[in-house]
């Protein structure tokens, strides 16, 4: 599996990606995340995408962020923003696959030291939780306000 960066040359593959109908009460679009990566980086804070690769096949996308913690290590993190794989290529590990990738690639710091991957999710997305859960993330107990839960992998 590779993450790519997203150029001209594969944006609309990247925009057209879809999960199935039952999963779109999970995510926003690609083309949402996208836009949100674009305010986010006017505003200083650091979102990165990826288009993921299988094989030289697009079958997913990611978007992580950094947040330094305002300069103290307790509270640096990366995060697991959003991440889906197309519907054409569920069933094959590769969601499992890139959360594995998502985490070697914090482990190299390539935007500052970080204690912890975190992300959320909402409690019903039971494929998640199980990724999450077999890959050693620990639910923090605490709970958003659009209802989706904490979880943590430390570094």
């Amino acid at each position: 599996m590779e993450f790519r960066r997203i150029t001209w040359d594969n944006f609309i593959e990247c925009i057209e990606l879809k999960v199935t109908p039952d999963q779109q009460r999970f995510i926003s679009s690609n083309q949402h995340a996208l836009a949100e990566a674009y305010v986010a980086s006017d505003e200083g804070q650091i979102i990165i995408t990826f288009a993921v690769y299988k094989e030289d096949k697009m079958v997913g996308f990611i978007s992580m962020y950094y947040d330094d913690g305002d300069g103290n290590f307790d509270y640096s993190s990366y995060g697991i923003f959003k991440m889906m794989i197309d519907q054409r290529y569920q069933g094959k590990g590769y969601g499992k696959e890139m959360v594995v990738k998502a985490i070697e690639y914090a482990r190299t710091f390539p935007r500052g030291k970080a204690k912890v991957v975190e992300l959320t999710y909402k409690p019903e997305n039971v494929v998640a939780k199980k990724i999450y859960d077999s890959l050693g993330f620990i639910q923090t107990g605490e709970i958003l306000a659009c209802g989706e839960v904490q979880a943590v992998l430390t570094l």
